[in-house]
């Protein structure tokens, strides 16, 4: 390909200009990356962070000579999908977020090009680009955000740049998409835990190699979670059942949930209890074990809608089994969203918990001397948003923590 480069060039390069572009390819791997430049601490608007740290990104990553930048073909680009980071969800503002750093690279930055986030482009592309939103404060409504984005070179593993900016909430819609919705278990688990870690390494220092070493399934659980989110249930079943391969101990919660929801939603109650079984194992190994349970406001009785609160009794059998099954002992944690005076919502957390270890007990009588119950009322928000709508369905759960049997 340098041949056919020169042979194409050489009528219209001088020979101090080709020994020029020699000397600029054989300095390229010794490239410097430009310092990243400080985050900012000014809370900027929305659009404008997010312009900000694009850029900011951007020029972090090595510079080719501007002869040969023209005569190369563009640096590859595939985007992993944007996530909020303290709860491990894609919402309507993450899309909006990656929606936006796609364009600005597409409109500002033609030396790169974002590619089709799939198997194939992996080996294609020259960076993995990943970004997350944070909420500063839990206990602030539309507390400012903080945004990071990184650059992630493939073939070396390394991050070559990252930018993090502080952003204002100028009134973004921080509702998750259809599968975080419908999800029973809040999905940080290892996995998440290392896309979070990778988004906020320095440039210069690795990305997190548990996120990496298990990149080729993202662009299928992603496609599974696009056709979830699109209503096609099959197609997503087939995608999670695929991404579901490997060995236990590699298991991703986001699979497990989605095998379980698609399941579910295509009428397979047999294989959906199967699956949600997975899910409490998962948890069970993990030591913790969240589960979105919804009541009704102010009182201990389930959700009235059967759409929301008809799965309730599955789950509460599952859990029962599997806890029993592995002889567990454990705390049952009620929480409740940020809505009325502190010390009601200490009380009915406790409530909450109480009824659920009855329920379990109900289920699995040695659970009676293996359990216990404890409130944190609003102490532990994730969200802290107060709405009591989709936004905040994960401060409304209840958590199963193993302890020890003493």
């Amino acid at each position: 390909m340098m041949t056919s480069t020169f042979t194409r060039c050489r009528g219209a390069l001088s020979l101090s200009a080709v020994l020029l572009l020699v000397a600029g390819l054989a300095g390229l791997a010794g490239c410097a990356t430009s310092a990243p430049p400080p985050p900012s601490k000014a809370e900027l608007p929305f659009d404008q962070a997010v312009a900000q740290a694009t850029d900011g990104l951007v020029m972090q990553t090595p510079k080719q000579p501007a002869l040969i930048a023209r005569m190369s073909a563009k640096r590859g680009v595939v985007l992993d999908p944007m996530i909020d980071a303290r709860s491990a969800q894609q919402t309507v503002a993450t899309q909006q977020l990656q929606e936006r750093v796609s364009e600005r690279i597409g409109s500002k930055h033609e030396s790169m090009e974002i590619l089709p986030f799939h198997r194939a482009n992996l080996a294609k592309a020259r960076y993995l680009l990943t970004g997350t939103m944070t909420r500063l404060s839990v206990e602030q409504a539309r507390s400012p955000l903080r945004i990071d984005l990184a650059l992630t070179e493939l073939a070396s593993g390394m991050v070559v740049a990252q930018s993090s900016v502080v952003a204002r909430d100028d009134g973004l819609d921080h509702t998750p998409l259809p599968y975080y919705q419908d999800t029973p278990v809040p999905l940080k688990d290892p996995i998440i835990e290392s896309y979070v870690r990778t988004t906020a390494t320095p440039a210069g220092q690795r990305a997190d190699p548990y996120y990496l070493e298990r990149i080729a399934v993202a662009p299928v659980i992603k496609d599974a979670t696009t056709h979830y989110n699109a209503e096609r249930y099959q197609d997503a079943l087939t995608q999670y059942n695929s991404a579901a391969g490997g060995t236990a101990s590699d298991a991703q919660l986001r699979v497990l949930n989605g095998i379980y929801l698609s399941s579910a939603k295509l009428g397979r109650t047999a294989e959906a209890e199967q699956a949600f079984g997975r899910i409490v194992a998962y948890g069970i190994a993990q030591q913790q074990l969240g589960v979105k349970f919804l009541f009704n406001p102010g009182g201990t009785a389930f959700w009235s809608d059967a759409k929301v609160s008809g799965p309730y009794p599955m789950w509460l059998r599952e859990i029962a089994k599997a806890s029993a099954g592995a002889n567990v002992c454990m705390d049952i944690v009620g929480h409740t969203s940020r809505t009325g005076p502190a010390a009601f919502n200490d009380t009915l957390s406790v409530q909450r918990a109480r009824y659920i270890r009855q329920r379990l007990i109900g289920e699995a009588m040695e659970l009676s001397d293996r359990t216990k119950t404890s409130g944190k009322g609003f102490r532990e928000n994730i969200i802290g948003s107060g709405t009591d709508d989709a936004v905040d369905a994960l401060d409304r759960r209840v958590e199963f923590r193993i302890v020890g049997c003493g």
